[in-house]
């Protein structure tokens, strides 16, 4: 006799119960670990976007401070005459000069504008006057070459002083009548990195040849040639009419 077993339907689904049974634990410990995952990315990206948005937010402010256009230019007009020695001149003739200026008074810096002029052999340019540094540097326009040397504050005012002088100048009904006092500079040797000079000054000068510049007075046993290739700048940082002529050493 032959003996033909069924099995129980019951016992056949017994391990395929107990396989589900598995695969929902499983997956909840995926999920348990994708949720860590997923939240320490986030994180990490937030805290990323943070460190960027805190940097395009300072370097904003450092491109506004120094690179951005000028908030206010003050324009003044000065006369003057090229000798102070005028009792023998019965008239004597006034000679017109203007310019403008960008005083940064919170940085110390004055930045003035110098235009082609009209009545007189001197070069178009652009001077930093920085008080903090103690130095001024002139560029020349005509010449695309950058000069430096140590502030003359004695025929440089202030900032506060300079912008008090220009609101006067500004109101047309203060017009100084002045002498041109006169300044020789010689080129003593080329300097090679402006960085070191501040910000404005590398600013106005960076990519251009620069020069350090010594006052020929004070250079000792220095005899002018007549041959010298020579440039002049005029210009006003005070009631006085400087004629800053700056020769090749």
């Amino acid at each position: 006799m032959v003996k033909i077993a069924f099995s129980s339907p019951f016992a056949a689904k017994e391990p395929k119960k107990d396989a589900e049974a598995l695969v929902p634990e499983q997956d909840i410990e995926i999920a348990a670990r994708g949720s860590e995952n997923s939240t320490g990315r986030c994180l990490l990206t937030l805290l990323g976007l943070a460190f960027i948005l805190a940097g395009l937010i300072v370097g904003g402010a450092c491109i506004y401070k120094y690179f951005m256009p000028k908030q206010k230019l003050y324009h003044g007009e000065m006369r003057y005459i090229e000798s102070p020695n005028t009792e023998h001149i019965a008239e004597p003739y006034f000679l017109p000069i203007a310019e403008d200026v960008d005083i940064r008074e919170a940085d110390n810096v004055e930045i003035i504008d110098v235009p082609v002029p009209n009545f007189s052999d001197s070069d178009p340019a652009a001077i930093v006057h920085d008080f903090d540094r103690l130095l001024t540097a002139y560029l020349d326009l005509q010449l695309r070459k950058c000069y430096v040397i140590a502030l003359n504050t004695s025929i440089v005012m202030p900032p506060k002083n300079l912008m008090d002088l220009f609101v006067k100048l500004a109101t047309g009904s203060y017009l100084p009548q002045t002498y041109l006092v006169q300044e020789e500079m010689v080129v003593t040797e080329e300097i090679d990195d402006v960085s070191e000079l501040g910000i404005y000054i590398y600013q106005l000068c960076t990519g251009k040849e620069t020069f350090r510049l010594q006052r020929r007075d004070q250079i000792i046993g220095l005899q002018k040639r007549s041959a010298e290739e020579c440039h002049s700048i005029t210009h006003f940082a005070s009631e006085y009419v400087v004629k800053t002529r700056i020769c090749q050493g």
